[in-house]
């Protein structure tokens, strides 16, 4: 039992040490805020209605410039949201004409085969493409430019 007590008492003592450092901080931030206010006040150039003026004049200017800087923000992202847009239209029409061609060409594959379905030959839907199709490679590397081109834009 004499442990149990010792580590109570260790226990007890520290958060009496913590509670006073916390005391010893706030009072310390008390007493230098009221020294720097006065401080201050005594060594302000110019009288309290002087810097008030001055003060509020400064924030009108200030409250000016921030808004001329949103307009600004906003300008340049409508810009920017609207030539996404438009490159995502164009990336869009560009894949739908292409997938639309690429269907074509397995749907006239299918029709050229000799009448086997490719259910029958066991393929389960998938329809074997020609890797010789250069075609083919060429759109998928022009869509991967737009991809890109658009990405440059919007990352500017």
């Amino acid at each position: 039992m004499g442990s149990q007590e010792r580590i109570q008492n260790d226990q007890n003592q520290s958060k009496s040490e913590e509670s006073i450092n916390t005391k010893d901080f706030l009072i310390g931030a008390l007493i230098g805020g009221i020294v720097g206010a006065a401080t201050a006040l005594f060594l302000a150039p110019k009288s309290g209605k002087e810097l008030r003026t001055n003060m509020n004049e400064q924030a009108i200017v200030l409250k000016a410039k921030t808004g001329q800087i949103r307009e600004t923000a906003v300008a340049k992202g409508t810009v920017l949201a609207s030539a996404a847009k438009e490159k995502t239209n164009a990336i869009t029409n560009t894949v739908s004409k292409q997938s639309a061609e690429i269907m074509n060409k397995v749907k006239g594959l299918k029709t050229n085969d000799e009448g086997q379905s490719l259910t029958e030959e066991g393929n389960m839907g998938h329809i074997p493409l020609p890797a010789h199709d250069s075609e083919i490679q060429k759109r998928l590397e022009d869509t991967k430019r737009a991809f890109d081109e658009t990405e440059k834009k919007v990352r500017q």
